[in-house]
């Protein structure tokens, strides 16, 4: 069983960045692929960034690529997502999700969510 905390979300103006963090509890968060997802209002929860359980090898949502950056650290059980050039379209709530050896894009595969945390991006 894996347990996720996320943190780091706030206000920001349009060009500022924000870094996530999602603590994970647990001795097994090397062995989960992890994820970043959001939801903005009225609208589905979209991928937006994957890292393999290893951390070699990410993907990111076309609308992100550049931009923010997904990394972990197995040793301090934590994710993170660097988020750079932000713009009013990015404002959501982000999740973390964790799925056990999986990588990829489908919020079905990921077993494990955070409760969110709110990124609002002012124009």
């Amino acid at each position: 069983q894996v347990q996720l905390v996320e943190s780091g979300g706030g206000l920001v103006q349009a060009g500022g960045s924000l870094r996530l963090s999602c603590a994970a509890s647990g001795r097994t968060f090397s062995r989960y692929g992890m994820g970043w997802f959001r939801q903005a209002p009225g609208k589905e929860r979209e991928f937006v960034a994957a890292v393999r359980w290893s951390g070699a090898g990410t993907d990111y949502a076309e609308s992100v690529k550049g931009r923010f950056t997904i990394s972990r650290d197995n040793a301090e059980n934590t994710l993170y997502l660097q988020m750079n050039s932000l713009k009013p379209e990015d404002t959501a709530v982000y999740y973390c999700a964790a799925g056990l050896l999986y990588y990829g894009r489908s919020s079905r595969s990921y077993a494990h969510w955070g409760q969110g945390t709110q990124v609002t991006v002012s124009s």
